[in-house]
């Protein structure tokens, strides 16, 4: 009957969307159930029924009512009668009974929501109401597996709540959870280590799965618990004796581990380290070359990891307060392990090489803090060197061509070896260099028949030491002539030896690395410049066979090229006729793959421009250079410009358009070359950069492919207003027209910061040209704010906020480059237009960044109109629209005091009413005590208190006492 009842209170109709192949009505209908269930008052009843008596069979309909229960406890428990809690302690015993009986467990998944709920319920009540809460479960489960099983789980489930330092916690919680903590401590814990040593020793050979379960609750309760309760000869034993097990041996290893991570005693740690290792060393755990187990083996690496650096731990402890005795045992067990370090650091697994480097790393920066190093701490110290010399070398399986996991992850742990390798450099700069050049030496006598991994680690080697012994600005061939007659003498052997024709992808690519990060030794032996530019300029660097090298090496010429153009000149024009097809634009319709990418031919670009520009050419040819260089480039946009309108596919339209824009952006990386040394007037090529001018410009009014095409020709314009000064001026005003025509708030928002730039630059110069496109490109800013957009439409509102900034950032330029008859000269109505467009910036959008530039703007605008020699008519502006402002926007709901922006936003409000005050003087004060802070009703005390502080020649008390102001006339 009891069944009947329960399936006629459950919704079953509801119940059948809870599979996840039901369709969408049926799902629907099941989570608004869930909703009613959870929100109700008993309505959830029926789900702890349902489980206590076992009434379905479905695993979905199960996972639900722990679901209901969850949330019932989780975030009603304090409002359920002392009935209800009850039932669902008496809900779970009783669904934990039958776990007992059942012969096949549950889902796992549905174990882990049992767990879940468990635990929680345990959070709760464990303090309260159900002290016994471990009594009563080990009392039902004794060593039954299902129960066992039931009961691991949940303990890992209580660790998740109550200790895991990754979960964020309330402090009323953290508080919670430490009186959770203590009092498991004095009344359960003993029983608990107990109930784990009979689950570890009954089950390790019936139920392996179970034994696991528990070595990993030992290792999560092992860190808060008294230790001496697992650290005894009881329990060390019988993990040790699963350490032997080939199921059990990974998880009691990592249980080892957590037993050794705990914080403790220096002396102490030291001892339980110490005696741990003499036992796994006499169960012969420390021969690793006989272990054929490499995942075992990571996790004993892991161990011998985490043993290691708690002793270095304890070193630095002793040595700190002074324990000479204690510290000097403590460094001997630490040299102690150096073999087995050694071992498992040079181990043919990465993973279990990697998992050693910790201590590695910090037994070097004990070795660093010494005084003096021994005989056998000089020989420790080369023995990891040639490890991490050797770990670093590639292996046959590294696919080059096409990287991928694998090589990700050696990729990543190359970056460990170096950490390493730097720290042997601080440690012992002499032994690196000269193990070091010893490797590179040999290696490069033999380059010609050593496999390329061998060849590529000596010459990674020579590059990593530049890093590993810095130097100042790459000086690395000046100062201390140790290093610097060893690096000369290997970079000497790496350009002459020939092991630039080495065919393989890493070995160029490390030569040309190499070459470059020394490029300064080219000025100490400039006579080594010819033969490595011609490796950069055939087969082996630029024509390249592999792409990725070609790439590389483009933008590794052009670096070449900017640290030694001094030295080039005589094989200036010999370079440039090497490159000529390097520079060539490729027409989307050309069919041939080019060697280089449109990225890649911007390097080259640069380094063309950098070569003409510094040579010591007469001005006249290096016009004629920049010319020759620039030409092909004006024609090839020509043509393509007049395909685009008639081209109709949009696929081809795009590849011409992408194609005009690197024509652009080639032309712009060869003025980067020109400097306040060497100006575009100066090197004789205004002329060619107006032509370019004159070529790209027409582009703005392609009907087409628009974005693409303004986004390009406008960052020409930013680079000619930098390099070709006023003799860009009479471009501007056309380009500036077309721009404004059927634009974008994207358009707009990178238009504005031309304007501002030639502004800057070039202030009363443009002021004729500023007054003429002012109100065109305000009236073009408010249409595209004016145009609807969808409710829900963020990027919109995104856009649309970013051009609000950029108008009141263009505002403000102009207002503060002294230029006012440019706003002044707009006409009455059109002013009134844009200050109102200010006052309305600075209060009604919640927008701090655009509000703080408002106030900026108004504080200038009082600055220049607002005393007696200002626009007439304006006092009266300010009484009626600014001064509200400075009040308005502070006592808006969305004006939060407590964020660091807005904060801002309140200074320079501060500073608009103290500009105000300067201009208008008592009149002003008058104004806010007898006419505008009554209409706020502001208590007379209070509004001459902000008067007399107004009046106080220090800013900074004023914007203090502003914030307060506000502060508390929002409470």
């Amino acid at each position: 009957m009891a069944c009947q009842s329960v399936a006629a209170v459950m919704d079953e109709q509801a119940l059948l969307g809870l599979n996840p192949n039901a369709d969408a009505r049926y799902r629907q209908r099941a989570m608004a159930y869930f909703e009613q269930l959870k929100e109700s008052q008993d309505a959830w009843e029926v789900c702890a029924e349902a489980l206590a008596k076992g009434i379905y069979s479905d695993d979905h309909v199960k996972f639900f009512c722990f679901q209901v229960l969850e949330h019932q406890i989780k975030f009603r428990h304090c409002s359920l009668s002392a009935v209800q809690q009850q039932l669902i302690r008496e809900t779970l015993m009783k669904w934990l009974q039958f776990q007992l009986m059942n012969t096949q467990p549950e889902k796992a998944f549905i174990r882990n929501k049992a767990a879940q709920v468990f635990a929680l319920t345990f959070v709760m009540e464990y303090l309260t109401l159900w002290p016994k809460f471990f009594f009563d479960i080990l009392s039902l489960v004794g060593l039954n597996p299902h129960g066992v099983d039931i009961y691991l789980r949940t303990l890992m489930a209580i660790d998740a709540e109550v200790v895991d330092r990754d979960i964020l916690h309330t402090p009323e919680e953290t508080r919670r959870n430490t009186l959770i903590k203590d009092s498991m401590r004095e009344q359960c814990i003993p029983s608990l280590v107990e109930s784990w040593f009979q689950i570890l020793q009954t089950y390790q050979q019936s139920h392996p799965e179970l034994t696991c379960q528990c070595l990993e609750v030992v290792g999560a309760y092992v860190s808060w618990i008294d230790l001496n309760l697992i650290a005894n000869d009881r329990f060390v034993n019988l993990l040790l004796s699963q350490m032997s097990m080939e199921e059990l041996r990974e998880e009691a290893c990592d249980c080892l581990f957590e037993i050794v991570n705990k914080g403790m005693d220096p002396v102490d740690k030291t001892k339980l380290v110490e005696s741990l290792c003499q036992v796994l060393q006499s169960a012969g755990f420390f021969n690793v070359e006989q272990e054929e187990d490499v995942d075992f083996l990571a996790k004993f690496s892991r161990l011998v990891n985490g043993m290691g650096q708690s002793l270095v731990l304890s070193w630095t402890k002793l040595a700190k307060t002074g324990n000479v005795k204690d510290a000097a045992e403590t460094l001997q067990a630490v040299e102690a392990k150096v073999p087995l370090l050694l071992q498992l650091l040079v181990h043919e697994d990465d993973d279990i090489s990697a998992n050693i480097v910790g201590f590695c790393y910090e037994y070097l920066h004990v070795l660093k803090q010494l005084p003096q190093l021994t005989d056998q701490q000089k020989a420790n110290i080369e023995a990891i060197m040639l490890a991490v010399m050797k770990k670093l070398t590639y292996d046959d399986e590294y696919n080059f061509e096409n990287e991928g996991e694998d090589e990700a992850m050696f990729v990543e742990y190359r970056k460990q070896l170096k950490m390493l390798l730097d720290r042997l450099a601080q440690v012992s700069p002499e032994l690196l260099l000269e193990a070091v050049r010893r490797v590179f030496t040999n290696t490069m006598q033999n380059w010609q028949t050593a496999p390329f991994m061998e060849v590529e680690v000596a010459i990674r080697l020579l590059y990593m030491l530049g890093e590993a012994l810095p130097a100042a600005h790459g000086a690395h061939f000046s100062g201390d002539t140790a290093k610097t007659s060893a690096l000369q003498d290997m970079m000497r052997t790496l350009v002459s030896c020939g092991v630039s024709s080495y065919q393989h992808t890493s070995v160029a690519l490390e030569f040309f690395e190499t070459v470059v990060r020394y490029d300064k030794f080219f000025i100490v032996e400039p006579q080594h410049i010819p033969g490595v530019l011609m490796a950069f300029l055939d087969h082996r660097g630029l024509r390249h066979n592999s792409p990725k090298v070609r790439s590389r090496v483009a933008y590794l010429f052009s670096r070449f090229i900017k640290t030694l153009h001094k030295h080039m000149n005589a094989f200036v024009e010999d370079i440039l006729t090497r490159i000529q097809d390097l520079l060539e634009l490729t027409p989307p319709e050309n069919g041939f793959p080019a060697l280089l990418t449109s990225d890649d031919q911007l390097f080259m670009f640069e380094a063309a421009g950098i070569l003409i520009v510094n040579s010591e050419s007469p001005v006249e040819r290096k016009q004629a250079l920049m010319r020759s260089l620039l030409t092909p480039l004006m024609d090839a946009f020509r043509l393509l410009l007049a395909k685009l309108p008639q081209e109709t596919e949009e696929e081809r339209q795009t590849a011409l358009a992408d194609c005009l824009s690197h024509a652009v952006g080639f032309a712009s990386r060869t003025s980067k070359a020109f400097s306040n040394k060497q100006t575009v007037k100066q090197c004789g090529c205004t002329e060619v950069y107006r032509d370019c001018l004159q070529a790209f410009l027409p582009a703005l009014s392609c009907p087409v492919q628009r974005s693409v095409l303004r986004s390009s020709v406008r960052s020409f314009l930013h680079r000619m207003i930098i390099c070709m000064e006023e003799e860009v001026l009479p471009f501007v005003p056309a380009a500036s027209e077309h721009m404004l025509k059927d634009c974008e708030a994207k358009d707009l928002q990178e238009f504005i910061p031309l304007i501002s730039q030639i502004t800057a630059k070039f202030k009363r110069q443009v002021s004729p040209f500023l007054q003429q496109i002012f109100m065109p490109l305000v009236l073009a800013i408010f249409e595209v704010l004016a145009r609807p957009a969808e409710e829900n439409d963020q990027t919109a509102a995104l856009e649309k906020q970013m051009l609000r900034r950029s108008y009141f950032s263009f505002i403000q330029t102009i207002a503060g480059s002294g230029m006012n008859e440019v706003m002044a000269n707009q006409g009455a109505e059109n002013m009134e237009r844009i200050v109102f467009t200010i006052i309305q910036g600075a209060v009604d959008f919640p927008d701090p960044i655009a509000q703080k530039t408002c106030f900026i703007i108004l504080t200038k605008l009082v600055e220049l109109w607002g005393g007696k020699d200002g626009i007439v008519g304006f006092p009266d502006f300010i009484y009626k629209h600014i001064v509200p402002a400075c009040f308005l926007a502070p006592l808006k709901p969305t004006f939060d005091l407590s964020d660091a922006q807005t904060v801002l936003v309140l200074s320079e409000c501060a500073l608009t009413l103290k500009m105000i005050h300067l201009k208008r003087g008592l009149e002003f004060i008058q104004f806010l005590q007898q006419e505008y802070l009554p209409s706020l009703q502001v208590a007379p005390e209070i509004s001459q208190e902000l008067c007399q502080v107004l009046q106080q020649p220090d800013v900074k008390v004023l914007k203090n006492y502003i914030k307060a102001f506000f502060q508390r006339g929002k409470l």
